[in-house]
């Protein structure tokens, strides 16, 4: 007598090895899709409207800069980036509404000297740390300062603003849009490093500061240069030296405060480019090269340059670097001055 066969006996194993392939491909599949996915989300990033947000009003070095890139990347990446204005205390209303972001690469902000290298020394307490709630991408151009003074002052280079300063100690004075600005803090480090005594009078806002030293009010200023160069050219003002390691190529004539008698000076007001913390590597490293593209690109860069702004475009390990030595360097400024903010 033939027993029944039992539905899973040896005669249906082509069955069971079909039903156990098909799973084990199901399987692959799914962890396939599961390694992929985010992969092909991050390869695919920007896939909607990026938000820039640039923590100053409309108008000034910040703005105008975030607003090029902005529209580079728009070009660059087939989606918006949309300039989102959010001003206020020097800058840290943007900056803390960029810690409240998703670190998702979809809120950017500008990051310029003074909300990330001058507060933490300026105020007590901070919303934002500026080493541990933003991820440094890259830093977009440096704005060398320009010394500038009026004609009546009686030094032709800074060799002789430094005789004069030191002859008279307390009579010279520089404006500044106000205390704690990129340009009280030249002036301070100025006073430091070339052993004089000068006076700073802070001002609310650029216009105010440079219409007084027109008039002969101040003496002294410390300026971005597209702020003060038509002054310069028609004899309004007198431009002395830059801020910066190297002459300008838009101001060949032009010499460094360092080498004019005050060795080692530098002093940049710079505008950079941050993301929340934690943001992806690969989104980061993404968006660097990108803007490091754009900035090299000679058309670019040679408008850049016709505003007294060098491109940078380092990478966000040399950003983090550069942001922490502004943070030491400021920082001793605004200590040994004893500067408070406004």
């Amino acid at each position: 007598m033939r027993t029944a066969k039992h539905p899973f006996a040896i005669a249906d194993k082509p069955a069971a090895v079909w039903i156990g392939r098909r799973a084990l491909s199901a399987f692959a599949a799914l962890a396939l899709a599961c390694v992929a996915g985010p992969l092909l989300a991050q390869t695919t990033y920007p896939n909607k409207t990026v938000k820039l947000i640039v923590p100053f009003p409309p108008g000034g070095g910040n703005d105008v800069i975030g607003r090029v890139i902005a529209q580079k990347l728009t070009d660059r990446w087939g989606q918006t980036v949309v300039v989102e204005n959010r001003a206020g205390a020097n800058g840290i209303v943007g900056l803390q509404a960029l810690t409240q972001a998703a670190p998702d690469g979809y809120t950017l902000a500008v990051g310029a000297a003074g909300p990330l290298a001058v507060n933490p020394s300026l105020y007590a307490r901070l919303p934002y740390d500026p080493l541990k709630d933003f991820t440094p991408i890259t830093n977009l151009v440096n704005f060398p300062l320009l010394l500038v003074t009026h004609p009546s002052v009686p030094a032709k280079n800074v060799r002789e603003l430094v005789a004069f300063a030191k002859a008279k100690p307390g009579q010279l004075s520089y404006a500044s849009p106000g205390s704690g600005n990129s340009g009280h803090l030249a002036g301070e480090l100025f006073n430091t490093m070339a052993g004089v005594q000068t006076v700073h009078i802070p001002y609310k806002g650029q216009g105010p500061a440079l219409t007084d030293l027109v008039a002969g009010q101040v003496q002294m200023l410390y300026s971005s240069i597209p702020s003060v160069i038509q002054q310069v050219r028609n004899g309004q003002l007198r431009g002395l030296a830059v801020g910066s390691a190297k002459r300008l190529p838009s101001l060949p004539d032009i010499p460094t405060l360092s080498e004019s008698g005050v060795p080692g000076y530098e002093a940049y007001s710079w505008v950079g480019l941050v993301a929340p913390a934690n943001t992806p590597a690969d989104i980061v490293r993404k968006i660097q090269r990108d803007v490091a593209d754009i900035l090299s690109d000679k058309e670019v860069a040679d408008k850049l340059n016709q505003q007294g702004a060098l491109p940078v475009g380092d990478t966000p390990e040399e950003f983090t670097l550069y942001i922490k030595n502004e943070i030491v360097k400021w920082g001793k400024v605004v200590r040994d001055a004893n500067i408070k903010a406004d």
